[in-house]
C-alpha cells in the first residue's frame, strides 16, 4: 500500500484535499459517487501495475542470481532394447544447437573403462559449449540395434556408439541413414558418415611388458582379456611382445601367463563385467607365481584388483585409463596402466562435426600422437628403478621413430 500511496501522491490521480473536505459535508452535486468510482478503480489499477512490476523485478533478480543445473536428466524412451537412461549434463545451456548423442557398451557408463572415458569426452564437448549431449545404456548386446534406432529418431546431429562390439550395428546404421554422422570406439569407420576411433594400444601394452618384465620379482607375468576380440587381443600382444623385448635385452627369461601371440590363445574372462571372474582369475595368476596381472576387461578388472589387495601381494597393471583416477580406491595395488586416449579422441570427433569440419578420417591413436602410453607410477613411482624408467623412454622414443616395429594382428586399419 505504501507503494500505492506514493504513486497515487506523486502523480495526483487521487483527488484534491478541497473536493475530498466537501464530500464529506455532503452531497452538493451528483458528481462525487462517479468521482469515488473512479478513484477506486484508479486504485485498483495503480495496485495492479504496483504488483506487476514487483513480480517482474523478482523474475529478474532471479534470474540473475540462479546457477545451471549440473546434471538434468531425462527418461529414455521405454523400449525393451532401451533400458538405460538418456541423460544430459546440462553444463551449457546456451551451448549449441549441435546435439551428440552415445550408446554405451554393456559396461555401463561407470565402468572406469572406456565407457567412461568416452563420456567424459562428451561431456568436455559440452562444458566447451560446443553440443549438447546425452547417452543411452545397453544393458545386453541385443540392445545396440534399437538404442542406435531411438538415438535416430531424436534428431542427434552426432551417434557415438562405444566399443567393437557394437560396429557391426554401427556400420549397418550408417549405411541405412548415409546423411548421419556416426563415431565408433574400437570399429573401423566407412570414410563417409562413420568415423572410426581406433588405438594402436600394442604400443602401450609393448611398454606395459617391458615395465612388467622389469619389475617382476618372481619372473612370471600375467595377463588376460575380457573377450577374444581385435580391440582386446591388440594390448595383449603388445604386452606379449614387451616382455620379450626385455628378455632380449637383459637375457632374462621372463615368462608371460595368460597369452601366447604366436598361437593367439590365452585366457579370457568371457565378459567385461563379472567381477567376481576378475577375482577368480587374478587368484589364479597369483597362485601359479605371477606378480604383475594386466587385466585387459573393462569391469572385470576390479575384481583382480580386489584380490591382489586382498592377499596383500602382486601388482595390477590396470587397462585404458588411468586406474588412480578411475578406480583411485584400488591406486595402491596399480603399478601403472596401459591407455588410450579415447576422452580425448571423443571430444575432439565431437567438436569437429559441431564445427562442421567432418573429413569421414579415421583416427589412430598412437605412441606419437598421445592416442596410447603408460600412465604415472603413482604410488609406485620409488619402486620403478631409475635405470627402468630410463629403459622406459628409449622403447618408447624407438617405437615412435620405427626403430622398434610393434606388430599385431588385431593392430587397427584405417577404413575404407
Amino acid at each position: 500500500m505504501a507503494l500505492t500511496h506514493a504513486l497515487t501522491g506523486e502523480l495526483g490521480w487521487l483527488p484534491s484535499s478541497d473536493v475530498r473536505r466537501r464530500l464529506r459535508a455532503g452531497p452538493m452535486r451528483p458528481a462525487p459517487r462517479p468521482l469515488l468510482v473512479k478513484v477506486i478503480r484508479l486504485r485498483r489499477n495503480v495496485t495492479a501495475v504496483a504488483l506487476a512490476t514487483l513480480a517482474a523485478s523478482a523474475l529478474l533478480l532471479s534470474g540473475c542470481g540462479s546457477k545451471p543445473s549440473s546434471n538434468n536428466n531425462n527418461t529414455a524412451p521405454n523400449t525393451a532394447g532401451n533400458p538405460g537412461t538418456t541423460t544430459s549434463t546440462g553444463t551449457s545451456t546456451a551451448a549449441a544447437s549441435f546435439k551428440a548423442c552415445m550408446v554405451t557398451d554393456v559396461g555401463g557408463i561407470d565402468d572406469h573403462s572406456f565407457n567412461q572415458s568416452a563420456w567424459a569426452g562428451m561431456q568436455e564437448a559440452e562444458k566447451d559449449g560446443k553440443a549438447q549431449v546425452s547417452y543411452v545404456q545397453s544393458k545386453t548386446e541385443a540392445d545396440y540395434t534399437t538404442n542406435i534406432n531411438n538415438l535416430l529418431s531424436q534428431n542427434c546431429n552426432l551417434i557415438v556408439t562405444v566399443g567393437g562390439l557394437m560396429g557391426t550395428a554401427t556400420t549397418n546404421a550408417a549405411k541405412a541413414n548415409p546423411n548421419q554422422h556416426f563415431a565408433e570406439v574400437d570399429f573401423a569407420g566407412n570414410g563417409k558418415n562413420m568415423v572410426g576411433l581406433q588405438y594402436n594400444s600394442a604400443q602401450g601394452g609393448f611398454l606395459g611388458g617391458y615395465l612388467a618384465a622389469g619389475y617382476s620379482k618372481t619372473g612370471k607375468v600375467a595377463v588376460y582379456g575380457g573377450l577374444q576380440i581385435p580391440p582386446v587381443t591388440v594390448y595383449m600382444d603388445g604386452y606379449y611382445d614387451g616382455v620379450q623385448y626385455y628378455n632380449q635385452k637383459h637375457n632374462t627369461h621372463v615368462q608371460v601367463l595368460g597369452w601366447n601371440e604366436k598361437t593367439q590363445k590365452g585366457t579370457f574372462a568371457g565378459s567385461f563385467t563379472d567381477t567376481a571372474k576378475g577375482q577368480q582369475l587374478g587368484k589364479n595368476f597369483l597362485n601359479a607365481g605371477a606378480d604383475v596381472i594386466f587385466t585387459a576387461a573393462g569391469a572385470v578388472n576390479n575384481g583382480t584388483a580386489a584380490e591382489v589387495k586382498a592377499e596383500g601381494k602382486g601388482v595390477v597393471l590396470w587397462v585404458d585409463t588411468d586406474g588412480c583416477v578411475q578406480a583411485a580406491n584400488y591406486c595402491s595395488e596399480f603399478l601403472s596402466s596401459v591407455t588410450k586416449n579415447v576422452q580425448g579422441s571423443v571430444k575432439d570427433i565431437v567438436e569437429q562435426a559441431a564445427s562442421g569440419t567432418w573429413t569421414g578420417k579415421d583416427y589412430i591413436g598412437t605412441l606419437a600422437n598421445g592416442g596410447t602410453g603408460l600412465a604415472p607410477f603413482h604410488d609406485f613411482d620409488s619402486k620403478v628403478s631409475s635405470q627402468l624408467k630410463s629403459e622406459l623412454n628409449q622403447v618408447k622414443a624407438d617405437i615412435i621413430s620405427g626403430k622398434i616395429q610393434v606388430a599385431s594382428p588385431s593392430a587397427p586399419k584405417a577404413g575404407s
